[in-house]
């Protein structure tokens, strides 16, 4: 039992590791997306596309879903034998608490993977693209990353409780 603690928390150490990393590279696709040659009219915008801040934002996004594919092996399934409502409100609160965690890691890296696919698609092409201004959504993407990594954390953390809290101590 003290050997997969040990890991668990490495595990879970590594899972923040990999979000925070993903989030920095986010932060610098965006940088180096801003560096390169535009044309800004009110609404319109015409750029070059950046390979760097494509390949940046990539990574960014293999590392959010490599945590994100960890930090659920570490929670495990604690929460998966609740097939209802009723099951689920008169269920342990850490057990609860475990679920909602595990729902919210999975709506912020949907929502995470979305900002930061839509910052890189516009690095994608070759030739200069036109059209609406797009908002800063590597940027806002790298903020899903850190948000993704404190709901991992949480999830892990309760995920582990509710487990050692429904083991029947003899």
């Amino acid at each position: 039992m003290k050997m997969w603690k040990k890991y668990g928390i490495i595990a879970c150490i590594a899972v923040v590791a990999m979000d925070i990393a993903a989030g920095i590279l986010a932060l610098k696709a965006e940088a180096t997306q801003d560096q390169v040659k535009h044309l800004r009219l009110w609404m319109f915008e015409c750029k070059d596309p950046s390979n760097q801040a494509y390949k940046l934002g990539l990574a960014a996004v293999v590392l959010l879903s490599l945590s994100h594919a960890l930090a659920n092996f570490i929670g495990g399934c604690s929460s998966c034998s609740m097939n209802s409502s009723s099951s689920f409100r008169s269920s342990a609160p850490s057990k609860q608490c475990s679920l909602a965690c595990l729902v919210l890691t999975w709506v912020v890296l949907v929502v995470g993977l979305y900002l930061l696919i839509s910052g890189i698609r516009s690095n994608n092409n070759s030739q200069t693209s036109c059209g609406f201004s797009h908002p800063h959504f590597l940027s806002i993407g790298a903020i899903s990353c850190f948000v993704h990594a404190a709901f991992s954390v949480s999830y892990c953390l309760t995920s582990t409780i509710a487990t050692h809290h429904s083991t029947p101590i003899i």
